[in-house]
């Protein structure tokens, strides 16, 4: 009985990782696709979409899984043993299975557009489902949106484990999915330029895959012709555990140990590990 329990419990938290991922992508590379095929919007709305995405995929699945929805953040908080090394390869297979299903689904509701604006399915339209560096149109190269997705991350760890800290001042009212969205806001914002604020393997990777295989034969290079699709894969891992270590270093270690758990305790103890 206590086997299957746990064998559930763990089915529960992979699902729960798929779902929330899932839905990250669906308002995500949904929201490119209506800009960038579809001529509604700019740069605001897909900030603003992104940010909600991950607000939402964040209260879909923080009771289960503690709500990752990002390698980034389970890599770190494996690193600082906060989270046990066994679960990573589960939830970031989830992750990415996640982003790969919706983004077929953001690619086959938006199929006579993609096709009507960019028939070849070029670089064009690849910006739809995957990141690119200087946006596939400003002069920066492989190593300077390495470098970008490597602050980005970093930054977005740092301030998600400020956030969920409940020894911190932590947001209250079960407010913190919303805080951390508006972080992501702020992250398009301001890291958008150099490389598309990926700050999340699955969420690049996933789609990118699916973009692959329904068309997309340029995919895994930028626009010059490089092989790019390792930078926001490689820069974020490093990043997460630069901001988490960073987080810890600067903040963690100074905050009371009595008044209240970590931010990033299993999730059957905490609701927030992180976006």
């Amino acid at each position: 009985m206590a086997e299957r329990d746990e064998l559930w419990r763990r089915l529960g938290e992979v699902a729960a990782e798929f779902a929330g991922t899932a839905i990250l992508i669906l308002f995500g590379c949904g929201v490119v696709a209506q800009v960038v095929a579809g001529g509604l919007g700019d740069h605001d709305s897909i900030a603003w979409a992104w940010g909600l995405g991950v607000t939402l995929g964040v209260y879909v699945s923080a009771r289960i899984s503690g709500a990752h929805i990002n390698p980034a953040v389970t890599v770190a908080l494996a690193v600082f043993k906060d989270f046990p090394w066994r679960k990573v390869a589960p939830y970031v297979l989830a992750q990415t299975a996640g982003a790969f299903v919706a983004a077929l689904i953001v690619r086959w509701n938006y199929s006579e557009v993609l096709a009507e604006v960019d028939p070849g399915h070029t670089i064009k339209t690849q910006g739809v489902f995957s990141t690119l560096p200087g946006n596939g149109t400003l002069p920066v190269g492989t190593w300077g949106a390495f470098r970008d997705q490597i602050i980005g991350t970093a930054i977005l760890l740092f301030l998600v484990l400020a956030i969920t800290d409940l020894r911190n001042d932590a947001p209250a009212a079960n407010l913190a999915p919303v805080v951390i969205g508006l972080i992501v806001v702020a992250i398009g914002m301001a890291w958008g330029t150099n490389a598309g604020y990926a700050i999340n393997p699955a969420r690049d990777f996933g789609p990118r895959l699916a973009s692959f295989l329904t068309g997309y034969g340029g995919a895994w290079r930028d626009q010059y012709g490089d092989l790019y699709f390792w930078v926001p894969i490689v820069g974020p891992l490093i990043g997460g555990v630069l901001g988490a270590g960073l987080y810890k270093a600067l903040i963690g270690r100074f905050l009371p140990t009595g008044g209240g758990q970590q931010p990033t305790d299993l999730p059957s103890r905490s609701k927030y590990e992180a976006a």
